[in-house]
């Protein structure tokens, strides 16, 4: 049974920084791609960032290139997803998902999903 637990979200000012971990058990990362999602009330999910943890290739969002970074421990079954400055776009429900996309940033190409985490940035 795979399943992906999310952690890290928390209140952060703005220009502050967070480190999310999703932590995979049931699957073996090095061949999965990992996912980052994020949600806001009223919004559609949005492509954060993903990594093909077999060849350490990223991928981000234009709207958090340079700010976030993702990384993974194959050896922890962890991936992460380092954010820093922090804006007010930025807050929502942040899940990261596996599976084998074509296309990494985008959800529906995922087959299996954490519950999520909440992100709040506010001064």
């Amino acid at each position: 049974q795979v399943q992906l637990v999310e952690s890290g979200g928390g209140l952060v000012q703005p220009g502050g920084s967070l480190r999310l971990s999703c932590t995979a058990s049931g699957l073996t990362l090095g061949s999965y791609a990992i996912g980052w999602f994020r949600q806001a009330p009223g919004k559609d999910r949005e492509g954060v960032s993903g990594i093909k943890t077999g060849d350490g290739s990223t991928f981000y969002a234009n709207s958090v290139k340079g700010r976030f970074t993702i990384s993974s421990d194959n050896a922890e079954n962890t991936v992460y997803l380092q954010m820093n400055s922090l804006k007010p776009e930025d807050p929502a429900v942040y899940y990261c998902a596996a599976g084998f996309p074509d296309l990494v940033l985008f959800a529906a190409e995922y087959d299996y999903w954490g519950q999520g985490t909440q992100v709040t940035v506010s001064s």
